[in-house]
């Protein structure tokens, strides 16, 4: 194996943030172990992206915790340094002890937004590995792929040798140890990934069956369930530079587009007592000075009072702000934020009108949007507002509702402040018809109808003193509908894409239009292929993942939001979407 680390330091006086790519952070563990097998956690975006990002930060935990165990890590490099890298020919390096990624034994891709296909394919590129997994031989290391887009994995199973479907924590320790198991006896690559096959969410592109179903893989224990209490601190300024304490996992709300309340389920809670074990030592062992009490919708929690009885003595005492991330307007109480720096709050009403909003299943009334006003009284002087355009049925009077929800708020802010001040930023993104959900089968807008709608509450909104508005660009939208829906046939569209230039989609002064434009056409597909309503008989690419939530299930809550009934939150009874399979709710 070459060393390539004093060559590769020497390019780091060369290049913007050389701190991306230095390593030696604060709770590094300890690389000099003996290791019977180590992985190489791969992040598709930057450094300060990545080291944002709880998931990795827990299976990167985990594995370093076994014996014989390491984990490693690697992120997507800026231009500058990738360029370095090609012109020295050096290839990619790992974060702590600047290896190789084709010299680990895994290599691992945690992937979580569809616009991140591309930069697989760069971080691949620059490792210099194959593309695709028919091309790697018995020299390569076993190629992983995890994360929420694996609902849907068909666009880029070609690339992987195994793809976790579901909750990393468990799944990517078995099979790192099957791996381990298997090299130890000599056994051929093709030999090993029949072993993995059995493991709940292991799913093995190569091997598999038109009539296999792939498990999703769940933590059950959740209680137990290990958790970076030692995180590592970033180098440099990270876009969430804080302690993230998760409380717990799943949503009840049960949003009809929203693919992360039906993906995640079953429900399952850690008590206040973890929670406040695991928050305290995050800050004593990393030195944050804020922590975000992190889930689907905080305020749901059912031991909220318990946790902040616990947590805001500590805090204060510690001179830490406890940040509540976006919440559900329903579960708002003012005191709820009382702890809490006074700069602003985030909800996400999703829908302008209550007929839209009992469409989408959004259990949010005009009452509880007013309620919101409660946060003036206790010195909150802005307000962050998401919703979604283009939702099933949506009509030109429901958009027209998102400006009238900002007058009411203006209202209610000067008869509680007596003054004028308020500002409200309102973000509205397009309606993605995502896999896994009662809207799966929908067709998304027309491109011309998204330009149209976005001018329309643009106008809206400009005659509101004080309101900003933001939105998805119609080109990313299309785009991530396309890739969320896609099939295997999008494998050859990512690497024809890539070759044209495509890399970093999700940022805007990165991503090209007219490439993908072209690599689409050059593959003979299209974009309304996989924009299109889909039968609600027809075979879909992800239908062979077994997520615990029944079809028949999702098929029930599509009918009833055409009807406009809504469906009680899971917390107030099971609603028997099936999930309790695969685990107890534990709410």
């Amino acid at each position: 194996m070459a060393d390539f680390k004093d060559r590769f330091n020497k390019l780091l006086t060369q290049v913007e943030k050389p701190a991306r790519y230095s390593g030696g952070e604060w709770n590094t563990p300890d690389m000099g172990k003996l290791r019977k097998a180590d992985m190489c956690f791969c992040f598709p975006e930057l450094y300060e992206i990545g080291m944002s990002n709880l998931g990795v930060q827990i299976l990167y935990d985990i594995i370093n915790r076994q014996d014989g165990f390491v984990a490693e890590r690697c992120f997507a490099p800026a231009q500058d340094l990738a360029d370095a890298l090609k012109r020295e020919d050096i290839p990619l390096l790992s974060i702590e002890t600047k290896k190789p990624l084709k010299d680990f034994t895994v290599v691992g891709f945690s992937i979580g937004f569809e616009l991140l296909y591309t930069n697989v394919l760069y971080m691949l590129d620059l490792a210099k590995i194959p593309f695709y997994a028919k091309d790697r031989g018995e020299e390569y290391p076993i190629l992983l792929a995890g994360g929420p887009c694996t609902v849907n994995p068909e666009p880029f199973a070609d690339f992987f040798d195994v793809i976790v479907c579901g909750e990393g924590e468990e799944a990517d320790l078995e099979i790192l140890r099957a791996v381990a198991d298997g090299r130890e006896k000599g056994l051929k690559k093709a030999q090993i990934l029949e072993s993995l096959k059995g493991i709940d969410g292991a799913y093995v592109p190569s091997l598999s069956k038109p009539d296999e179903k792939v498990k999703k893989a769940v933590v059950k224990d959740f209680e137990n369930a290990s958790f970076p209490s030692r995180p590592l601190v970033p180098n440099i300024e990270t876009v969430h530079d804080r302690a993230v304490l998760e409380l717990y996992r799943g949503c009840g709300s049960g949003c009809r587009f929203c693919q992360a309340s039906f993906w995640y389920r079953p429900i399952r809670e850690r008590s206040a007592e973890k929670c406040a074990e695991y928050g305290k030592s995050m800050i004593e062992s990393a030195g944050f000075d804020e922590m975000s009490l992190c889930s689907l919708s905080t305020g749901d929690y059912s031991q909220l009072k318990e946790l902040e009885s616990i947590l805001v003595p500590y805090c204060d005492q510690k001179h830490v702000n406890l940040a509540l991330p976006s919440l559900r307007i329903s579960s708002f109480k003012s005191d709820m934020v009382r702890q809490s720096r006074k700069s602003s709050l985030t909800f996400a009403p999703e829908a302008g009108t209550q007929r839209l909003r009992n469409v989408i299943n959004k259990n949010v009334t005009d009452e509880e949007i007013d309620n919101m006003a409660e946060a003036f009284e206790v010195g909150y002087e802005s307000i962050k507002l998401y919703f979604m355009m283009g939702l099933p049925t949506e009509t030109d009077e429901d958009i027209a509702g998102i400006a009238e929800i900002c007058r009411r708020l203006k209202n209610l802010y000067y008869q509680k402040r007596h003054k004028r001040g308020l500002n409200i930023s309102v973000s509205c993104a397009v309606f993605i018809p995502k896999p896994c959900t009662p809207f799966q089968w929908e067709a998304q807008i027309s491109f011309d109808e998204m330009l149209r709608r976005q001018q329309y509450l643009r106008g809206l909104l400009r005659e509101i003193k004080g309101v900003s508005f933001s939105w998805h660009g119609a080109e990313t939208s299309v785009l991530e509908a396309m890739l969320a829906r896609g099939d295997r046939k999008q494998s050859a569209l990512l690497v024809k894409a890539y070759g044209l230039g495509a890399k970093f989609d999700a940022w805007s002064e990165s991503f090209r239009w007219d490439i993908w434009q072209q690599a689409i056409a050059e593959c003979g597909l299209s974009v309304e292929e996989y924009t299109r309503e889909r039968g609600e008989d027809e075979a879909l690419p992800w239908d062979f993942i077994d997520t615990g939530v029944s079809k028949q299930y999702l098929l029930k809550e599509r009918k009833l939001g055409y009807a406009g009934i809504t469906t009680k939150n899971c917390r107030e009874g099971c609603n028997a979407c099936g999930a309790n399979r695969f685990g107890r709710c534990t709410i």
